[in-house]
């Protein structure tokens, strides 16, 4: 591993990191009024196709940080559709 694959890990910690507030208050109030479907579903296939990217490439920074995202984004985009039924 390079510095610079190191350098792109802990960048992708730290944007990665900053979905987890929202996908845990989300989960434990059941509130996704604040929350847009058509963004959340935007950014989720975005990064889904930025995660096909890096694993195109062999860059594992890229597919760490979008693999993680992806997961966190898509968790708030379901909560989004199951707990607007509600």
């Amino acid at each position: 591993m390079t510095s610079l694959d190191l350098l792109g890990l802990v960048a992708s910690v730290f944007t990665t990191s900053s979905f987890i507030p929202q996908v845990w208050r989300t989960w434990k109030t059941r509130d996704v009024s604040g929350i847009s479907l058509p963004t959340y579903l935007i950014i989720t296939v975005g990064l889904a196709l930025w995660l096909l990217y890096g694993i195109l490439r062999g860059d594992l920074p890229l597919i760490v940080a979008n693999a993680v995202m992806v997961v966190l984004t898509g968790a708030i985009t379901v909560m989004k559709v199951v707990f607007s039924k509600k």
